[in-house]
């Protein structure tokens, strides 16, 4: 793989910190960011090299599709048969609901 160009740019600091705001938004790095707006120009102008190498794609790879085995033998498809219950999340199975002791009393009827 050939190296990558180095580039000094100088920039006005509020178009700066524009730019490192959306690179945070789309969890890029502000280097990516403005290689990603450099690339969409060129393409959107029609200037796009023939032969410009695709970004390369940072992060965490992608989830596989394949269903996993579970440990009796069949899919592990998050059929658990315990209600739901996830015993490494507070709160039980229930999203909506905080099962923690607040203090609070509770009142019927009033």
């Amino acid at each position: 793989m050939t190296e990558r160009k180095k580039l000094l740019l100088r920039l006005d600091p509020a178009v700066h910190d524009a730019i490192a705001r959306w690179a945070a938004d789309e969890l890029r790095s502000t280097n990516a960011q403005i290689e990603f707006l450099l690339r969409r120009a060129l393409g959107d102008a029609g200037r796009m090299p023939g032969d410009a190498r695709r970004p390369v794609r940072r992060g965490r790879p992608p989830k596989r599709q394949e269903p996993h085995e579970g440990p009796d033998g069949g899919p592990d498809g998050g059929e658990r048969g315990d209600g739901g219950h996830d015993p490494g999340r507070r709160g039980g199975g229930d999203a909506g609901h905080d099962d923690r002791d607040t203090g609070d009393v509770d009142t019927v009827g009033e």
